[in-house]
């Protein structure tokens, strides 16, 4: 007990020698004794919390806490809001914020990866509602994605109706976003597929809220990028999950039949439709021989002149159709039915067969293969961008034809969703238009490359060129994921939800202690108003 009760004030002092906040020891002692909270000054610890997958900056917090239960998120935060000044909380999932979103610079960082079902809490088996008519599961917040999977497929063969390509991110990281893949034309994002909500607010209160009940802080919480509560339980709409995955690929030179067809795909319904559209843009024969590498040898490279394609960039639309035993008997007809309506380069249709969980953890697999080669822990100058459909054409002629090189260091996503999937209470601000894009430059820095076009300068760089573009060409593109320097651009980037935004952040968090590395809100004193970064630029 002596040896917690210094580590504790150890945490006292940091605080309130580093950032000059006055906080009660006693508060602390009490949060440390009584409810058993973990803290952490380990300075392993320490450098984890510090960095995040986008490897762009460090920010180191004083303390780490591993909750054990919702109450020790509840006791932090608490004690927060109740200290003279406020210090900043923010929750970490997994670690995958790529401008240190989930920094929480001289404060305590709450790693939610730690799950209380690890202290011997039993985890929610999955639910049917009648009123909801279908199943749900109550998860963590800090749950990943990919044990949600396991457990659900496990208990009834169920699975989360809406995904993101990658699996190793937690429950309200995502949540607090948005949540997108290739399902999300049809399922809408993740946010469109939570019926209920734990949240602890920056006053340290507990809410349950859904769509009818604190109706306010579910929606301001969906998208809202941390900055009202940390989720500690979302209740998950669940479907049944089919066996198997029909996985196509086919490329396109002209960039016109390729957004046409996938839009076109985007408006089917029922069982005449897939299930996945996404589609990626290639640059280099490098990456047409990387990509093709998941279906087939690599032993026999493709050649861009083999194509009959003259250009410097290939487009790929990638399409999936799930089946069952029932349904194994017509999943060729009902493929070959819908390619023969799409305008792709003859010859150029590669498949494959793979259980569903396989599909959806594609990704990961990747993942293993940077890792074993040292690609994988190196910087991330992420873009992605909600592009309206009216614009996608200036946007290829711009940059995937002009502003990129070849030699992009990474894939580049480009898909198009449905605006009407998407509930506009929430906090997330798309195009206002029945269609866009995401466009996601996923590149990768490559450490002590000799080529610059890898460096991360250089890619830092074109992602400024890349949003200049748009703005000189009137392009009114959404940051997903956003990262911004002033409260103006941030106010810009919300726009007509931006009073809504402020408001629910008086109420939810009115000392604005909940993820500052957002930089949205400078933290304040508890009777102040709230203030801007800095002045707008």
């Amino acid at each position: 007990m002596a040896q917690k009760i210094v580590v504790l004030l150890f945490v006292i002092y940091r605080l309130i020698t580093t950032v000059g906040l006055t906080v009660k020891s006693a508060e602390l002692l009490q949060l440390g004794e009584d409810r058993g909270t973990q803290f952490s000054l380990d300075p392993s610890d320490i450098a984890r919390a510090s960095i995040d997958f986008g490897g762009l900056s460090q920010i180191e917090p004083m303390a780490v806490m591993q909750p054990s239960s919702t109450s020790d998120v509840v006791s932090v935060i608490s004690s927060a809001y109740n200290s003279a000044q406020g210090f900043p909380v923010s929750a970490r999932g997994h670690g995958h914020s790529i401008n240190g979103q989930a920094a929480a610079p001289g404060g305590v960082v709450i790693d939610m990866s730690h799950s209380p079902a690890a202290n011997g809490a039993s985890k929610s088996v999955p639910v049917y509602s009648s009123t909801l008519g279908g199943h749900y599961v109550d998860v963590w917040g800090g749950e990943l994605w990919i044990d949600v999977l396991n457990w659900t497929l496990e208990h009834g063969g169920l699975a989360p109706r809406s995904w993101t390509d990658y699996l190793y991110l937690s429950v309200g990281g995502t949540l607090s976003n948005a949540g997108i893949s290739g399902q999300a034309f049809h399922h809408g994002p993740q946010i469109s597929n939570v019926y209920e909500l734990d949240v602890v607010t920056g006053k340290g209160e507990l809410v349950t809220c859904s769509e009818k009940e604190n109706q306010e802080l579910f929606y301001g919480v969906l998208g809202g990028l941390g900055q009202f509560g940390i989720i500690t339980r979302a209740r998950i709409a669940l479907e049944r999950a089919p066996k198997r995955v029909r996985w196509i690929r086919v490329l396109y030179s002209d960039f016109t039949d390729f957004t046409r067809d996938q839009e076109r795909l985007i408006s089917l319904h029922g069982s005449e439709r897939f299930d996945y559209v996404e589609g990626f843009v290639i640059t280099d024969e490098s990456l047409i021989n990387n990509w093709r590498s998941s279906f087939f040898s690599p032993r026999n490279p493709i050649k861009f002149s083999s194509l009959g394609v003259h250009g410097k960039v290939l487009y790929c639309l990638e399409v999936t159709k799930n089946y069952n035993d029932a349904t194994a008997g017509t999943v060729d007809q009902e493929v070959e039915a819908l390619l023969k309506e799409l305008k792709f380069i003859p010859g150029t249709i590669f498949t494959t067969d793979l259980p569903y969980i396989d599909f959806l953890d594609r990704v990961h697999k990747a993942e293993l293969k940077l890792r074993a080669k040292g690609l994988w822990e190196v910087p991330h100058p992420w873009l992605n961008l909600f592009v309206p459909a009216s614009k996608i054409e200036d946007f290829d002629r711009g940059v995937f034809n002009n502003i990129l090189d070849n030699s992009t260091s990474g894939p580049v996503l480009i898909y198009p969703m449905n605006k009407h999937k998407w509930d506009e209470r929430s906090s997330v601000v798309t195009p206002n238009e029945d269609v866009f894009y995401l466009v996601a430059f996923l590149r990768s820095a490559v450490p002590d490359s000799t080529e610059p076009s890898q460096t991360l300068e250089y890619l830092m760089q074109q992602n400024e060129r890349i949003l200049e573009f748009c703005a000189g060409s009137g392009i009114e593109v959404k940051q997903y994921l956003p990262h911004y320097e002033t409260q103006g651009e941030w106010a810009r980037h919300f726009g007509p939800k931006w009073d809504r935004f402020v408001k629910l952040k008086s109420v939810f968090d009115p000392k604005s202690i909940l993820a500052v590395g957002q930089r949205i809100f400078e933290p304040i004193g508890a009777h102040s108003s709230l203030m801007p970064l800095r002045e707008s630029s």
